[in-house]
């Protein structure tokens, strides 16, 4: 492998290097949280359920499950990625309305938050 590597112009340093400038959350990521009541199967195949932590995220790998710390309460809940999204500019993960409820009231509809990697 390390010939293989060396013959493409790469090294194990420049590959752990790549891995760093394209991880998807590096150590926090400061945004907006808003929830989601689809319906049916989420990008991960599972079946939505509103009563259950869980959230989508653009980037993160299903199964990463993470902190997500209402920036104005301090209020905190984890929960785990098995869907896409959101695909609204500023905001980085929709909770389920379960998730939402942990830490803000419904009637917000969208909070600032920390999303952090457990």
């Amino acid at each position: 492998m390390a010939k293989t590597l060396a013959a493409a112009g790469l090294t194990l340093a420049s590959l752990a290097a790549t891995a760093v400038l394209f991880s998807p959350v590096a150590s926090a990521e400061t945004c907006k949280a808003s929830y989601y009541s689809g319906g049916g199967t989420t990008a991960s195949g599972e079946r939505f359920d509103p009563n259950k932590l869980t959230a989508a995220h653009k980037t993160l790998p299903f199964g990463t499950k993470v902190k997500v710390k209402n920036r104005s309460n301090g209020k905190t809940v984890t929960v785990r990625i098995n869907d896409r999204g959101p695909f609204i500019t500023g905001r980085c993960v929709d909770l389920t309305p379960k998730a939402f409820k942990t830490i803000a009231p419904l009637s917000q509809g969208v909070v600032g938050v920390t999303v952090t990697k457990v």
